[in-house]
């Protein structure tokens, strides 16, 4: 299917994003463990979740508009990349994190791999 890469990333981004924009104070203590009550860590969280959002809106339009798909899917595949890079450089630095983390590695990479096969398939379409 040629928009899955996209649908997934949307699904798993959106509540991602809105945690940490919006319920960080409860979810992210019982998630991981730490307090994150200054007003500047609130403040990177929340344009995170303006980073995220904003992405899913380039594949959304990747989506619906053909002309976009293109660009939607590349922007997807680094956005996964990145964050999968992110993560092993912070695995080799840090160590292992919690599973949650861990998982959303491999998620990230199937993602990235996902969308460079699907822009491999269909570019040419």
């Amino acid at each position: 299917m040629k928009n899955l890469h996209l649908i997934l990333s949307s699904v798993i981004i959106i509540p991602v994003a809105l945690v940490y924009g919006i319920a960080h104070n409860r979810l992210l203590p019982m998630l991981f463990g730490f307090d994150n009550g200054t007003t500047d860590f609130h403040h990177i969280l929340r344009a995170v979740m303006g980073l995220y959002l904003g992405m899913v809106v380039i594949w959304i339009t990747g989506m619906l508009t053909p002309q976009y798909w293109g660009t939607a899917t590349i922007v997807n595949m680094v956005f996964m990349a990145g964050l999968a890079f992110g993560r092993l450089i912070s695995f080799v630095t840090d160590g292992i994190p919690s599973h949650v983390l861990v998982i959303g590695f491999f998620v990230e990479t199937m993602l990235a791999a996902l969308s460079y096969r699907n822009w491999k398939k269909y570019k040419a379409r």
